[in-house]
């Protein structure tokens, strides 16, 4: 039997509910599902809409629900398809609003604080303890545009971890990351516990290639800690054992229910990214797109006034490539403009 969150299930069993952090009336839908076979006692959290309007995690983490059939199941899956709840029905771009809190960037909050404090305490308190791995669903905001990729944890204690189930998602950036108060940041940095970002998707749309992407990097990632495997068509099983890259190959070109062959990547992991910010309020130009390699002394962008008047050029401090960048025209002091890997700390893996 698994306890959590007040809810008991017997092995086998999936149950959808609206979980209250602090017995609030803020509501989190989310699928538990308690596996029934032998193995591992994982516990795999995976959250979608930290940032409202980051919709294909939602998405993907709906068909994983539907999906995965617990019988199959080694472990068990915690699917939160949508945190931020009230952003999403607000409409928000990114934050809680009725506290204008950022979930990526409050931890540990504060179980007395304002509503979005509350939500990450309960985190920290209730749900952080219980699980093995977390993979934080994310997409560029309403004004981003990014390549797909996956922010993992410097941390000594789980970067290994992290980073070896990384390189089996189908993202071609893996880029370090010091974020220390965030979701994952805070777990993996305080708690000990691993996980990643994944980012997939941009500027406040949903589509299906996008959906389809995040969806199989998370069967990926059940698959690599070995807590779900599809069968193949029993037409394609041959004599002999299989290898399991095999059979999740098969089973994702055959079967009329699941993904086509995925695509492969070539993965390139960055130690070092920088980070490029306003430092004034103003009419944004960018001059680069999301994966364009930039050479040092290469302009960036602009930033002037309605009027037209140039106020500061932006340009690359090293050799890179471009993750993400925000391609609206309004920024504000302190917003970010672009993130690059920088070459000199990339390596293939």
């Amino acid at each position: 039997m698994w306890k959590i969150c007040g809810y008991e299930l017997n092995r086998g069993e999936k149950l959808q509910v609206m979980l209250h952090p602090n017995g609030r009336e803020y509501e989190i839908p989310t699928t538990l599902i308690c596996g029934a076979q032998e193995g591992t006692g994982m516990t795999l959290l995976i959250t979608a809409q930290i940032h409202a309007g980051e919709y294909n995690g939602t998405a993907a983490a709906m068909r994983l629900a539907k999906k995965i059939d617990p019988k199959k199941l080694r472990g068990n899956v915690i699917l939160m398809h949508c945190v931020n709840t009230a952003g999403f029905w607000q409409q928000a771009p990114r934050f809680i609003p009725q506290d204008h809190t950022d979930l990526n960037m409050n931890y540990p909050g504060n179980e007395k604080g304002t509503i979005g404090q509350q939500v990450a305490a309960w985190f920290v308190k209730e749900i952080f303890p219980t699980v093995d791995f977390i993979a934080d669903l994310h997409g560029g905001g309403m004004s981003e545009t990014l390549a797909p990729c996956i922010f993992f944890p410097r941390a000594p204690k789980v970067r290994d971890c992290v980073l070896e189930a990384a390189k089996k998602m189908n993202v071609e950036y893996l880029i370090a990351s010091s974020n220390s108060v965030g979701e994952y940041g805070y777990a993996a940095n305080y708690m000990d516990i691993p996980g990643f970002i994944l980012e997939c998707g941009y500027g406040g749309l949903t589509r299906e290639e996008w959906v389809q992407q995040v969806q199989e990097c998370m069967e990926l990632l059940l698959d690599h800690f070995d807590m779900y495997l599809l069968e193949p068509p029993a037409e394609l099983t041959v004599s002999g054992a299989l290898s399991k890259e095999s059979v999740w190959e098969l089973s994702a070109k055959n079967s009329a229910q699941d993904l086509p062959m995925r695509k492969k990547y070539r993965k390139k992991l960055f130690e070092e990214t920088e980070y490029l910010e306003s430092d004034m309020r103003g009419v944004w130009y960018p001059a680069i797109c999301e994966n364009q390699s930039v050479k040092k002394g290469d302009l960036l962008g602009e930033l002037g006034d309605f009027f037209g008047n140039m106020k500061k050029r932006y340009y690359a401090i090293g050799d890179g490539t471009v993750v993400y960048y925000t391609s609206g025209m309004s920024v504000l002091e302190g917003d970010a403009l672009v993130a690059y890997g920088l070459e000199d700390s990339a390596e293939e893996v």
